[in-house]
């Protein structure tokens, strides 16, 4: 066997324990997962290791094949296309693990929306009766930048639902998607209603277009 073949032999193998680590502990990081997986595995050079993108199409095949949430997918598509629909005055787009396709309950969904003032969302929360945490999170941007953002999280019945609010000039430089590195566009209401009529076979949605 040569030397490629037995990497990409120990990268598949980290790859599907990582997808078992985040599938059974609900681990969203799959970073952390990866580096559960090695130390499980016995694989410490990090050039064995698989990318997020290896780790993600793992998650995806474990999924189809040993569990059945397609039910789940579908109510998550359809709980955030209430939220989309709900926050439709800020270009909400669906963003994460639920438009991957490997998100569940536990992971929740999120929604970037887009607002120069984000006390604008804090209104619209309130004029909704919606109570809500509001915190921060840190994004990187192409050519190295990291800025932060406000989010707002809130349980929508029991599905955790996270608001991050974007300046409106990030509709044209969204932040970078952490699992494939490319600008994370997300998907409009129109694309996740479509997403739901063609749930059922492969839900995978093409991101980083």
């Amino acid at each position: 066997m040569s030397g490629r073949q037995r990497s990409s032999i120990l990268k598949e193998r980290v790859a599907y324990e990582a997808a078992r680590i985040i599938i059974e502990q609900g681990l969203p990081n799959f970073d952390r997962a990866r580096r559960k997986a090695a130390e499980r595995t016995g694989v410490h050079d990090r050039r064995n290791w698989p990318s997020n993108e290896t780790i993600q199409e793992a998650v995806l095949v474990q999924r189809r094949l040993f569990r059945d949430d397609l039910g789940e997918h579908q109510e998550l598509l359809d709980q955030a296309l209430s939220a989309l629909r709900a926050f439709a005055d800020f270009s909400p787009r669906l963003i994460g693990a639920v438009l991957r396709g490997t998100g569940d309950r536990q992971t929740g969904i999120e929604l970037f929306l887009f607002s120069d003032l984000p006390e604008d969302v804090i209104f619209a929360l309130i004029e909704q009766r919606i109570p809500w945490r509001e915190g921060e999170r840190e994004w990187r941007y192409p050519g190295g930048q990291r800025h932060t953002h406000p989010v707002f999280r809130f349980m929508a019945g029991d599905i955790p639902l996270a608001l991050i609010v974007l300046p409106m000039h990030a509709r044209q430089n969204p932040p970078l998607d952490p699992v494939t590195e490319r600008p994370q566009r997300g998907a409009d209401l129109a694309q996740v209603e479509r997403m739901l009529a063609e749930d059922g076979a492969d839900y995978r949605f093409e991101i980083g277009r």
